[in-house]
């Protein structure tokens, strides 16, 4: 299911699909933390992990419905197209808003939730509560960084409005030295890695918030492949020290200790 829905998100030429991509791997992820030994810990991360998705899904619903009242199509193509067309479009809402900045920044809700950005990053450290392998499949190559590509995807509807831009760089700035600053101060192993994706997310954001897409997807499957190998990285300690994840306990063990065993 988490393999159909990234692929949905990847290969749709179209919104809706997009959307399906981007809630399925968060029904996956709510029974992500409990996959190990049950905890009520692992419960409530499970909780929270959905319902910041679900408020990141409020914006990106409305995104989408958005774009079909403008432009009476989801097809991404036509909407490219189209973009140009109703710039000057504004909804009266007890204010005026311009039509294609309102979508974008629903759009980019939507991400937030998703990327764990400012504001919604405090699910990501607390669904470390999974397994490790579990950890180093969604929360570095598939379901964190679809925020990132979605908004990557959608880079010439985003291109027109510069208030969007403005909002996108200054999210992703903010994430990246929030998340580091936060992790400097973090003792359990998973909770650095996982500040430290954070912080790597908000980097990709900002790349895009200046336009810099290309570099966002290059740096996007970077990081799936560092942080992946990190992941597997820290189980193995974390196994070699009898499950002990406090980094201040860590330390003296033989290099064999460390190779995993079939």
């Amino acid at each position: 299911m988490l393999l159909g829905a990234s692929l949905a998100t990847v290969k749709s030429p179209d919104e809706l699909p997009s959307l399906f991509g981007h809630t399925v791997p968060a029904e996956d992820q709510v029974g992500e933390p409990c996959e190990g030994k049950p905890s009520r810990t692992a419960d409530k991360a499970a909780i929270k992990a959905m319902l910041v998705n679900r408020v990141g899904d409020f914006g990106l619903a409305p995104g989408i419905s958005g774009c079909f009242t403008l432009f009476q199509t989801v097809d991404f193509s036509t909407i490219f197209a189209c973009a140009s067309a109703p710039r000057n479009s504004w909804i009266s809402c007890n204010m005026r808003l311009n039509a294609i900045t309102l979508i974008c920044i629903l759009l980019l809700i939507g991400a937030v939730g998703k990327s764990a950005q400012i504001g919604s990053h405090t699910w990501s450290p607390d669904a470390m509560e999974g397994p490790t392998p579990v950890s180093a499949l969604i929360h570095a190559a598939t379901m964190v960084t679809a925020g990132v590509f979605m908004i990557a995807r959608c880079s010439p509807l985003f291109e027109y409005p510069p208030t969007a831009l403005i909002v996108i760089t200054f999210a992703g700035a903010m994430t990246s030295f929030l998340a580091a600053t936060t992790g400097i101060l973090q003792n359990d192993l998973k909770r650095v890695i996982a500040y430290s994706t954070c912080s790597q997310l908000g980097y990709m954001i900002f790349a895009c918030g200046i336009s810099n897409y290309s570099v966002s997807v290059f740096h996007l499957m970077n990081h799936a492949f560092f942080k992946a190998l990190l992941f597997l990285s820290a189980g193995s300690v974390i196994h070699a020290m009898s499950d002990e994840q406090d980094m201040r306990k860590m330390g003296g063990l033989p290099p064999r200790s460390l190779l995993p065993m079939p």
